[in-house]
C-alpha cells in the first residue's frame, strides 16, 4: 500500500510500451513519401526508440532529399493527415498492450501524479494512437515530448520535463520524474535528465538489453499494476 503520495510526472513512452500499431507507421510513411514527392520508399528507416524528426532526416537522406525549405514540417503534415484518414486500419490491426489501461487509471487515482507522453511521434499522431484504443483520458498532452522537437529523445525528456513543472508550478527532477518505455533510448533519455528510468520488455529489446542500458528497473509487461506502482514509487514498505 501506498501511503502519503509524493508527487510524480510519469512520462509514457507509446509504442510497444502502452500500444502496438502493428508496423502501421511503414505504410504512413510510404504514403507521405509519395504524396509529398513522388517518389516511392525504397528502405524503411529503423523506428524503434526514435524520433519522428531522426526517422524522416534519414528518410530523407536515404531518398536524396534536402531537409531545409520547410521540407521535414511539410512530410511532417502529411504523416498526420495520412494517420488521420487510416485510422480505421489503426483500430482494426492494432491494440492497447496488456495492463495498460489499469496502470494509467490507477496512477491518475493518486494524489501528486500527473502523466503525459515521450513519444518519438508527432503530436497529432500520439493523441491518436492513445485515443484509438481508449488510452487516452489520463494523459496531459499539453506537457508532453514530442518527436518533431529533436533528433535527441533527451531533449524529448527535458522538454517534458520543463514544460511540467512550469504548468503544474511543481519542481520536477529526480526521482520525481519517472519514463517508461521499451527500448535502450528511452532508458537512455531518462538517465541524462536524471530520471528514474523504467524499462518495459514488450517491445523488440529484451529484459536484459534494457537492463544493460542502466534502467533502473525492468518490468516484463504492465500486466502487474503493483509492478508498476512499485517501479514509480519505489517498493512498498
Amino acid at each position: 500500500m501506498i501511503g502519503e503520495t509524493p508527487h510524480r510526472l510519469v512520462l509514457w513512452d507509446i509504442d510497444l510500451t502502452l500500444v502496438d500499431s502493428a508496423r502501421q507507421g511503414v505504410a504512413w510513411y510510404t504514403a507521405a513519401l509519395r504524396r509529398l514527392t513522388g517518389l516511392e520508399l525504397r528502405h524503411a528507416p529503423t523506428f524503434a526508440g526514435r524520433t519522428e524528426r531522426a526517422i524522416t532526416t534519414e528518410l530523407f537522406t536515404t531518398h536524396g532529399l534536402a531537409t531545409g525549405n520547410g521540407l521535414v514540417e511539410a512530410f511532417f503534415a502529411e504523416l498526420v493527415a495520412v494517420a488521420a484518414e487510416q485510422a480505421d486500419l489503426l483500430a482494426e490491426r492494432g491494440r492497447a498492450l496488456p495492463g495498460a489501461g489499469s496502470a494509467l487509471s490507477t496512477l491518475a487515482a493518486l494524489p501528486g501524479v500527473v502523466q503525459s507522453v515521450v513519444t518519438g511521434n508527432l503530436p497529432a499522431i500520439a493523441r491518436q494512437k492513445l485515443r484509438t484504443f481508449g488510452l487516452d483520458e489520463h494523459i496531459d498532452f499539453s506537457i508532453g515530448g514530442y518527436g518533431d522537437l529533436s533528433e535527441d529523445r533527451r531533449d524529448l525528456v527535458a522538454a517534458a520535463i520543463t514544460a511540467a513543472s512550469a504548468e503544474r508550478e511543481t519542481p520536477y527532477a529526480g526521482a520525481a520524474v519517472v519514463v517508461v518505455g521499451d527500448t535502450p533510448d528511452d532508458v537512455v533519455g531518462a538517465l541524462r535528465n536524471n530520471a528514474v528510468a523504467v524499462g518495459v520488455a514488450t517491445g523488440r529489446s529484451t529484459a536484459d538489453e534494457l537492463d544493460a542500458a542502466g534502467a533502473h528497473v525492468v518490468l516484463p509487461d504492465l500486466t502487474d499494476t503493483d509492478a508498476v506502482l512499485d517501479a514509480v514509487f519505489g517498493p512498498a514498505a
